[in-house]
Formats: C-alpha cells, sequence, structure tokens
C-alpha cells in the first residue's frame, strides 16, 4: 500500500488530535456530542481562521498552508513542541523555527556531555548569544564565563567589552562583523527582538565599533564549521576546528565545538587542563 502524500498525513493527525482533547478542559459546556473531543469550528475559532480552512487542512485540501497558521493551528490543538515540528514537517516539509526560552542552565545530561568532550573547548549558548552551560576546556582556552556575572556572560559582551577578544582571534574585525550579523538574525528568528533591545542599546553606547556594525543592517548566518586560529596567553598559536550542532529537544541552543586542529595542538590543551587540576 503506498504511503499517504503528507497533505492527506496532516490532516489525519490535526483530526486525530483534535478528537482526543476534552472540550471541559476549554471551557465548553457539557452536552451531548456525536463525536469525541472538539468540534471543527470550536477548533477554528481558536486558532482564528475560518471553519472552511481548517475543515480543508483536516481534509488534505487547499495546498500549503503558512507557516502562521500551522502556529495557530497548533495553540489551539495544544501540541506539545515534538508534536508542533510534526506538524510542521507534515505541512511545510520543514520544522519550525527555534523559538526563544529564556534560560540559565542546562540539564545534567547536557553538561555530561561537555564534559566528556574534553580537551575540546565547548559551550552551549542561546539564540540571543548567552553561554549557559562549558566545560573545563572552553575554560581554559575560550574564557571563564563563572567569572562573570550571569547577566554578562554574553558572547557579543565578550567581543566588544573584553580587550582579551582582540588577541584572541587574528582577525578581530572580520569575526566581529559575522558574530553581530549572525545575532541580528538568530535573535529575529527566535523572536527575541525585545529580548535583547537593553543588551544593543548598551553596547551602542559602549562600544563605537559595536554601533557602527550595528546600523549596517547586515545579517548573516553564522558558519556550522570552520577553522579559528588563535592566540593563547600560555600556549600561544593554536587551531581549532569550529563546529555548532542545535540541541536535541532545544533548536533554540547551540552547543559550539572546538576540536584541536593537529593531535599537537590536542596535546598542548590536554597538558594545559592537567596543569590547572585543582
Amino acid at each position: 500500500m503506498s504511503e499517504l502524500p503528507a497533505e492527506k498525513q496532516l490532516g489525519t493527525y490535526l483530526r486525530d488530535r483534535r478528537t482526543k482533547l476534552d472540550p471541559a478542559a476549554f471551557g465548553v459546556p457539557a452536552e451531548r456530542r456525536r463525536t469525541p473531543g472538539l468540534r471543527r469550528e470550536e477548533v477554528a475559532q481558536r486558532a482564528h481562521i475560518s471553519t472552511t480552512w481548517y475543515t480543508w487542512l483536516e481534509q488534505g485540501r487547499g495546498g500549503a498552508p503558512s507557516s502562521d497558521v500551522l502556529d495557530r493551528v497548533a495553540r489551539a490543538l495544544m501540541l506539545t513542541d515534538v508534536e508542533r515540528e510534526h506538524v510542521f514537517l507534515l505541512g511545510l516539509g520543514r520544522p519550525p523555527e527555534a523559538r526563544y526560552q529564556k534560560s540559565d542552565g542546562v540539564t545534567p545530561r547536557l553538561q555530561r556531555v561537555l564534559d566528556a568532550l574534553d580537551p575540546s573547548p565547548a559551550f552551549i549558548r542561546t539564540a540571543t548569544w548567552d553561554v549557559i552551560a562549558w566545560n573545563r576546556a572552553a575554560t581554559a582556552m575560550l574564557m571563564d564565563p563563572a567569572s562573570l556575572p550571569t547577566k554578562q556572560r554574553n558572547l557579543l559582551r565578550v567581543m566588544f567589552l573584553d580587550p582579551r577578544a582582540r588577541k584572541w582571534h587574528d582577525n578581530w574585525e572580520s569575526m566581529a562583523r559575522l558574530v553581530v550579523g549572525a545575532f541580528r538574525l538568530d535573535s529575529a528568528r527566535a523572536g527575541a527582538l525585545e529580548d535583547v533591545e537593553a543588551l544593543v542599546n548598551e553596547l551602542s553606547r559602549r562600544s563605537p565599533e559595536f554601533e557602527a556594525m550595528w546600523r549596517a543592517n547586515d545579517v548573516l548566518a553564522a558558519s556550522s564549521d570552520g577553522i579559528k586560529h588563535m592566540e593563547h596567553p600560555v600556549l600561544g598559536s593554536v587551531s581549532l576546528e569550529y563546529s555548532s550542532f542545535a540541541v536535541d529537544g532545544r533548536p533554540d541552543l547551540i552547543l559550539a565545538v572546538y576540536n584541536p586542529a593537529t593531535s599537537a595542538d590536542a596535546g598542548r590543551i590536554a597538558s594545559l587542563l592537567e596543569r590547572r587540576k585543582p
């Protein structure tokens, strides 16, 4: 038997979710109903779309819905993040954009993943470029977030306000422009522009270079891989292979890993970590 087209699969899934909802949980008066769950018109009303359009969705008609419509339907049906992603994959052939969630830390499982990556520096950042978790190698090679107040553990703050950042990067200006452009894109994509307004205003006041780059309105995608050459205060010149990954179950978080580019670099970093053991 051939698999149903994606439009039909989407309609079947929406209908299944709708019929499994408890009307009483939505304040719908108790009454005799022919079918379980909410009615189509009730879901449509909650999603602020026409009943006809929602009916077409369940019937697999009407073409591909917009991401806005799918978002509203997902909220109307009280879908989990995983269910919402499934709906987007069926309806648009892609996952939804990451939604910004304020976070001050990670689960113990994620921290153990970071710790297991030593001697490769690694950290986890949010869509607003706040560093919320890191390993020992990152502390030794990049920066020590623990030495900063929580609100200052932001990569843009470090890039523009920490004088050491200019020594870490062999081409600071190019890297700074990339960071600003990627930050603009990530924060907008995650719907966090209001959350970063205070940070942008502060950096604009304190750093003329940031203000100029921000006013340029460049939007850039952060590279998911590449080679980073840095000048370490103890080890001297070090080359690191940069890779980034979305965190499973939290697409608004990014895992950044800096693998030593050579076995010699790996050995030097491992030796540094050994010397820094408490």
